[in-house]
């Protein structure tokens, strides 16, 4: 992937609002900002934006609901991990959210594209590159949990069809359970807030 881009002289790096100029194909952590996370993902749809409300639901919005849930499924879990948990989908504040079926559908270069992005973003945020297997296993659980709730709340989905993509939710209890049954869609400036804020809450 890297040298056909090369070799087309191709334009592979996206200019920040910071500033900083990201090379997609050789991300640096010293090009990574969490402002500019923040703004992307809060701007960035979930489902494709084919999901009830006069606002998008956001990956920013989606990415709190990740943090809480892996809180609540694991109540001992280490700060840094909770923040693993909210930058879980950090790249797509570059590449975007592309739903599970298009995903499936490339080759495995976008999953190792995706891979290397992120744990550049890990290393400038002081985590590890590559997370542990059980850390890595609690994130992809409450990320489908996520992705259930949303699902059948905001996205059309019924509750077979919910269980059927992404299995029965279990573990929580039931405040969360109603919490999680009403996912907000908000404005990108009050997603982006509430990112950078719990950001702050967590980072070293």
């Amino acid at each position: 992937m890297h040298s056909v881009a090369a070799e087309a002289g191709a334009r592979a790096w996206q200019r920040m609002l910071s500033g900083r100029r990201l090379d997609l194909l050789d991300p640096s952590p010293l090009d990574i900002e969490i402002e500019d996370i923040a703004h992307g993902l809060a701007r960035v749809a979930r489902w494709n934006g084919q999901t009830l409300g006069a606002h998008a639901f956001s990956v920013a919005e989606h990415c709190l609901l990740v943090e809480t849930i892996a809180g609540a499924l694991s109540p001992n879990l280490d700060r840094g991990f909770r923040l693993a948990a909210l930058i879980h989908d950090a790249p797509e504040y570059v590449i975007g959210d592309l739903i599970s079926p298009f995903k499936a559908a490339l080759s495995l270069d976008y999953k190792a594209f995706e891979a290397r992005l992120l744990a550049a973003i890990h290393v400038r945020f002081g985590l590890p590159g590559l997370l542990p297997a059980e850390n890595s296993k609690l994130i992809k659980r409450a990320d489908k949990i996520a992705a259930y709730y949303e699902a059948t709340a905001l996205a059309g989905f019924s509750v077979e069809e919910a269980r059927r993509f992404f299995g029965q939710p279990r573990g929580l209890k039931p405040g969360l359970v109603s919490r999680l049954s009403h996912p907000t869609p908000r404005p990108a400036a009050e997603g982006e807030a509430r990112f950078l804020k719990r950001f702050y809450e967590l980072a070293p």
